[in-house]
């Protein structure tokens, strides 16, 4: 059993400074759990309380069946996997995979026995007897990996592994990782700034801002039913667009919006006053050619005029910024057609996809499932 619990846990550094402050989380036994967040949001300082570099200074940690507070690192039973890949150059890839097993006076048969299997797994036999300075960024980090996993141990840690690697690797190696994950049948907690990462590796994810947890969900229900406007913003990429305005009459209207809300409204009180909107770009669609028409009358559903700002190719989709009255908005439509920079298109936005936040506490209006 290596569930991983955090019991009401803070953490105040000398000055004042909160990184922390009062979570409780339950990262599940054989979960990737992925905590993700801006920089400075604390979720490297969750990690580090759960590796034991750091102490708590309020609520209780406990992995397995075991309280870890006070307990050192080296008797936690946990393997970290750092940004930086913290080999010693001196060494082989097999000296750098045992050297933990070796410090921790392990038989030399089992130390080769678990490096071997280890490098089969991570494909790293044929580096075996190689020096760190003569591997690439990917093959580095799977040794960093490779030295991880030889220790076997109840959790995995890994802080921001992939921010040193190029964007085909990072691709390739959050692959990899996940594919570990899955035969490893392991206790992961994944540290990140990207959300991409965070979307594509997790089983939940644990969303933070300035040390406070803001929502744990799966992936899909974070996308699609985040509980406040950061949240929205932070998971899914372009960002969703959030207009200021005001809920009136079924409709939510701002300088060059009045789209109707039917649907949205039903299941919340909120029937009129300040609100923001969140669409996602991919919920608006560009419609017919360049136009000169003001924007569409309330009884025209969802349809607003912009001006194109800047188009961005992307090749299978394009990325079109637009100017709608005083608001930007950013649409992702299909690479059929490039709108004209400067010229004004009507757009479509699917209200049955929009969400609804309160203007000022900015927790969602629509209310989550059960």
């Amino acid at each position: 059993m290596a569930e991983v619990l955090f019991d009401n846990v803070s953490k105040v550094f000398p000055g004042g400074v909160t990184a922390v402050q009062d979570v409780s989380l339950r990262v599940q036994d054989k979960e990737l759990m992925v905590l993700v967040g801006p920089s400075g949001c604390g979720k490297s300082t969750m990690l580090r309380l759960v590796a034991g570099l750091e102490e708590a200074s309020a609520g209780g940690i406990t992995i397995g069946d075991r309280p870890v507070n006070g307990v050192p690192p080296k008797d936690r039973d946990i393997a970290m996997v750092f940004q930086s890949y913290a080999l010693y150059p001196h060494m082989t890839v097999r000296e750098n995979m045992g050297f933990g097993l070796r410090l921790r006076k392990f038989k030399r048969e089992e130390i080769a026995r678990r490096v071997e299997e280890t490098a089969e797994l991570l494909d790293l036999t044929s580096c075996l007897t190689r020096k760190p300075g003569v591997l690439s960024g990917g093959q580095r980090q799977r040794v960093a990996l490779g030295r991880a996993i030889v220790r076997q141990p109840a959790v995995f840690l890994f802080d921001e592994p992939l921010s040193n690697l190029d964007a085909s690797l990072r691709v390739q190696t959050r692959t990899e990782i996940s594919k570990l994950h899955r035969e490893l049948n392991a206790t992961m907690i994944y540290v990140t700034h990207d959300q991409v990462e965070a979307m594509t590796m997790a089983d939940r994810i644990a969303v933070m801002k300035d040390g406070v947890l803001q929502q744990v969900a799966e992936p899909l229900t974070l996308y699609n039913r985040p509980i406040n406007r950061f949240v929205a913003s932070f998971i899914g990429s372009p960002a969703m667009n959030f207009i200021e305005g005001i809920v009136d009459g079924g409709f939510f209207r701002a300088p060059g919006f009045a789209v109707p809300m039917t649907g949205r409204l039903e299941s919340t009180e909120r029937r009129s006053g300040p609100a923001t909107l969140g669409i996602r770009p991919e919920d608006i669609d560009l419609v017919g050619e360049e136009t000169s028409v003001p924007p569409a009358p309330p009884g025209e559903e969802g349809s607003v005029v912009g001006s194109v700002q800047s188009v961005e190719p992307m090749g299978n989709e394009v990325f079109l910024h637009t100017a709608v009255s005083e608001t930007s908005l950013v649409a992702r439509i299909g690479p059929e057609f490039l709108p004209r920079v400067g010229a004004s298109y009507r757009l479509q936005v699917d209200t049955g996809q929009a969400h609804l936040f309160d203007s000022g506490s900015e927790e969602t209006l629509i209310p989550l499932p059960a």
